[in-house]
């Protein structure tokens, strides 16, 4: 597993990148995340970014990859990769020979124009935020809120990848079939039930032959990084058509991811143990492994902010709805999804994402979309500016933000992601 400090961890090191230095940064040295990127308002291909500070340096340009092809770069070996996170380190930090080289490679990120950090394959989401589960179980099956699968095996869905989208993404309210408790037949129009869902997206590195399975062991040397995902939901079109085969139009609309990638060995002095409650079933044999036990977890704190029209128009800031921690969401770990993913032989490819489902903490504070913070549009919530929201209305801008904090090691931002519904 990525869990190995070295230099590129240490805590002390700085970069001649000043803004990378600043307290409460998202993007120090000990960070590194990847993007693709080019100058805003220019028609050039995008490249190869990677964010250091409030820039990005253009990797071809400094001379660390002769590609622009980041899903090329994301099937390197697990080693190759640590070469080359060690050589940009060793290039941006603090009296480094390649400051007056490199900084004809940096371009302000505030001038760049961002995209889908790499070619997305194949999308598979999955269902591992047990809270969340249990909550919207409760919703509708009061009396078996968790079917009786659920801690046996990761629960997940292919997806599709062609609405999926960079952060700032704006998109149409979606529409299809609804059908009221009520109704007789079903009508046609748009949602009124739009929500967000709060996940985070494994992106594959390295991927596998058709037939050949991934042990849990070697799981995470597949695993390029992690990014933030809101997989936006129409839960009134999804209620009407999720059985027997799951959700379709309520889903296929739009999904929104950061921009940035943040390797699996950047966050490697933010693992957690992963254990399970007592009296929960553990993990079959082909789940399970010492390694994954000691350190499979990741400790990421999440946050979900809402600003509305009136309140942009306003000047005013987002308000925060929720602050949650995924070591208390997830029931499930990157590993153990990549392993159960190709148990059966199946072929994942660099590029190909993974999404979590939607990590919602055990209180209400920290719930991951609104069906829950709103117990299925029943109680409505009340911003600071006196306007109330059960469900997401147009005009409405989610933003999710997520990084790590702990003692002795230096703070990692995921950046953020945000969308808005037209």
């Amino acid at each position: 597993m990525t869990t190995a400090l070295n230099a590129t961890h240490d805590p002390k090191l700085r970069s001649w990148v000043q803004s990378a230095n600043e307290p409460g940064c998202d993007f120090p040295i000990q960070n590194l995340p990847f993007g693709r990127f080019r100058a805003a308002g220019s028609n050039e291909g995008f490249r190869i970014g990677v964010a250091i500070g409030d820039q990005v340096l253009d990797l071809r340009a400094a001379g660390l990859t002769g590609t622009d092809d980041m899903n090329a770069l994301m099937s390197a070996s697990a080693k190759d990769r640590q070469a080359l996170r060690a050589a940009i380190s060793a290039g941006l930090a603090e009296g480094s020979g390649k400051k007056a080289e490199w900084s004809k490679a940096l371009l302000p990120q505030a001038k760049a124009e961002m995209t889908v950090p790499c070619r997305i394959g194949d999308y598979t989401d999955f269902y591992t935020g047990i809270h969340h589960a249990t909550t919207i179980g409760k919703l509708f099956r009061p009396d078996q809120p968790l079917m009786p699968n659920y801690k046996w095996v990761p629960i997940g869905y292919h997806g599709r990848a062609s609405s999926i989208g960079v952060s700032g993404q704006v998109f149409k309210r979606p529409q299809g079939q609804t059908k009221a408790p009520d109704a007789v037949e079903p009508s046609f129009g748009p949602s009124k039930r739009l929500d967000y869902e709060l996940e985070l997206g494994f992106f594959v590195g390295r991927g596998n032959e058709l037939g050949e399975p991934i042990a849990i062991g070697e799981a995470e040397e597949h695993l390029f990084g992690v990014t933030l995902l809101n997989d936006w939901s129409a839960r009134d079109l999804q209620a009407w058509e999720y059985q027997p085969l799951g959700p379709f139009l309520s889903k296929n609309f739009a999904s929104t991811l950061s921009p940035w990638i943040v390797t699996m060995e950047a966050l490697a002095p933010f693992r957690a143990r992963f254990e399970r409650q007592a009296g929960d079933p553990q993990p079959l044999p082909y789940l399970d492994a010492p390694s994954n036990r000691e350190s499979g977890a990741l400790d990421i704190t999440l946050e979900v902010l809402l600003q509305t029209a009136k309140m942009r128009a306003a000047g005013d800031a987002p308000a925060r709805l929720t602050r949650g921690n995924t070591t208390e969401a997830a029931y499930w770990t990157a590993a153990q999804l990549v392993t159960h993913h190709t148990v059966n032989g199946c072929n994942l490819q660099p590029g190909d994402l993974l999404g979590s489902g939607t990590l919602s903490g055990p209180k209400p504070d920290e719930a991951g979309s609104l069906i829950e913070i709103t117990l299925g549009g029943k109680q409505a919530i009340t911003l600071p500016n006196g306007e109330k929201r059960t469900f997401l209305e147009d005009g409405d801008t989610l933003i999710m933000r997520g990084y790590c904090e702990r003692a002795g090691a230096v703070r990692i931002g995921l950046g953020e992601v945000s969308g808005t519904v037209a």
